[in-house]
């Protein structure tokens, strides 16, 4: 089984108020669509955000991305053979892009993958089992994966200020 980690526990102090209540929404759906997950988890710390996935509490949010990675991968099943992170903040997200580089995973192996758009490492992030006892402070991002392109995909964004939420999102 594949499960899935959606990334939510930051502070969102670029945002100015706690983007996760706009963006997960919009990701938990994305993640669900693919064909490849088997079970998903959402990853909550500096604030309380209402989701209809399974929540999990990171009470070391503040450490860093890595420690809230451990604790969404600590809160799989023991049946999951890897893992996709996904980050609340990208609400393009592309299901296909999820189930391409699972794919890519179970034809070639390695202990991590990534998507990537223009050349550019993006998400999802693929993390085999294997690798999970490993997972740095600085999270997946100081692991070095092979890039899977998904180009045709669509990047899944990447929202950090209110002027980059999609048109479909804002308020009037």
């Amino acid at each position: 089984m594949i499960g899935a980690v959606v990334l939510a526990a930051g502070s969102s102090s670029r945002f100015g108020s706690p983007k996760q209540r706009l963006l997960l929404g919009e990701v938990v759906p994305r993640v669900r669509q693919s064909t490849a997950v088997g079970d998903l988890v959402v990853v909550l710390g500096a604030h309380d955000v209402a989701t209809d996935a399974r929540a999990v509490r990171c009470p070391d949010w503040a450490n860093g991305p890595g420690a809230s990675l451990r604790c969404g991968l600590a809160a799989l099943p023991d049946g999951c053979e890897a893992a996709v992170i996904v980050l609340a903040d990208g609400p393009d997200i592309s299901p296909a892009a999820i189930d391409r580089v699972v794919a890519a995973w179970l034809e070639q192996g390695g202990e991590a993958l990534a998507a990537s758009y223009g050349g550019i490492r993006g998400h999802p992030v693929l993390l085999a089992r294997a690798l999970w006892p490993r997972i740095p402070d600085e999270g997946a991002r100081a692991i070095e994966p092979l890039l899977v392109a998904c180009d045709d995909l669509g990047d899944p964004g990447d929202v950090d200020t209110p002027d980059q939420l999609p048109a479909r999102l804002r308020t009037a």
